[in-house]
């Protein structure tokens, strides 16, 4: 059993990394800047924000594996990175492995080709987010050697506004988009989330991204 902190763990990731992984028996905690009405029963829900420096070290009291799933976009805009890049500095001091849940748009369209932020078509709505999220990967890249870390980026259909279905299996990528035959590219709410605790349970990827999709 693993004790796994899930900062953001009320949002559409994060409600079903903590649903996953309490399934699975782990001890969980959700930190969120509000307590849901509806709750998983199992994990341990507190009030907090990433931004706050103290909320970060009670997130890494006495856990294993911080999962940071918040996005950059709204009021969060701009200040992910930076609470990010405080959270590793302090995962890293207290030797706990650190998960961000990234974007999609940081993925390259083909071997050798542009990210998907950089082509043509990527809306301009959603390329500060994205290249906030972009900026999160570089830095962990570049973080000390003593951090522990992984960055999983879903498929590009991911979120609320397209659920999918939940099929128990998932592939395995690397910074390349995957897609199917048809070119889509999606992924499930609750097959990220088993790729996310698959991952805790049986480390496979150390100081790198990568990806998922069906």
């Amino acid at each position: 059993m693993a004790r796994i902190t899930v900062i953001g763990g009320t949002g559409y990731a994060g409600t079903h990394i903590v649903r996953e992984a309490v399934a699975r028996g782990h001890q969980v905690r959700s930190v969120s800047r509000s307590v849901p009405a509806e709750q998983v029963d199992g994990a341990e829900y507190t009030e907090g924000s990433v931004l706050d420096d103290a909320t970060i070290a009670a997130a890494l009291d006495g856990t294993d594996v911080v999962v940071a799933s918040v996005s950059p976009r709204g009021d969060m805009a701009g200040q992910v990175r930076p609470a990010y890049a405080r959270l590793a500095a302090a995962a890293q001091e207290r030797g706990v492995r650190l998960a961000v849940v990234g974007g999609a748009s940081s993925l390259h369209v083909a071997e050798g080709g542009p990210r998907l932020l950089d082509t043509p078509e990527f809306p301009d709505a959603f390329k500060d987010e994205a290249r906030e999220f972009a900026d999160i990967l570089d830095d962990l890249r570049a973080a000390p050697a003593a951090l522990d870390w992984f960055y999983l980026s879903p498929a590009s259909t991911f979120g609320a506004y397209a659920p999918g279905e939940d099929t128990g299996s998932y592939r395995v990528g690397g910074d390349v988009l995957l897609t199917d035959d048809a070119g889509d590219s999606e992924i499930s709410g609750g097959d990220f989330a088993r790729a996310v605790v698959d991952e805790i349970e049986e480390p496979a990827h150390w100081r790198t991204r990568f990806a998922v999709a069906h």
